[in-house]
């Protein structure tokens, strides 16, 4: 379920709003590894070159998850927006990869 909201921003306010609170960091771990199967079609994809489509959607999946998570994160400290948002990724291991999604969890208020 993609839990888009209209106040994250990877900017450190957000137009027409004022930081009434900040809750801290918050953040969406997901760790994601490539299935044998998916391993093979991708090998077969990179044989003809160019976007390695089985890969690209085990990407945007997994930082949709990692965005998701974090949302979730914000919520439960009850901030209604994330500024400053960022990913990361790093390899754990052969075909393990963590996706983190993370920023600033704050209450915003519409400014008059």
């Amino acid at each position: 379920m993609n839990m888009t909201h209209p106040l994250t921003t990877t900017g450190f306010d957000i137009p027409g709003y004022r930081t009434t609170q900040s809750f801290g960091v918050v953040r969406g771990i997901i760790v994601r590894s490539r299935s044998v199967i998916g391993n093979l079609g991708a090998s077969l994809q990179s044989l003809f070159g160019g976007n390695i489509s089985l890969y690209t959607s085990l990407c945007e999946q997994a930082r949709e998850d990692a965005f998701n998570l974090m949302l979730k994160h914000a919520g439960e400290l009850g901030a209604n927006a994330v500024i400053g948002v960022r990913y990361d990724a790093t390899d754990i291991g052969p075909g393990i990869t963590e996706v983190i999604c993370y920023g600033t969890a704050v209450c915003v208020e519409r400014t008059a």
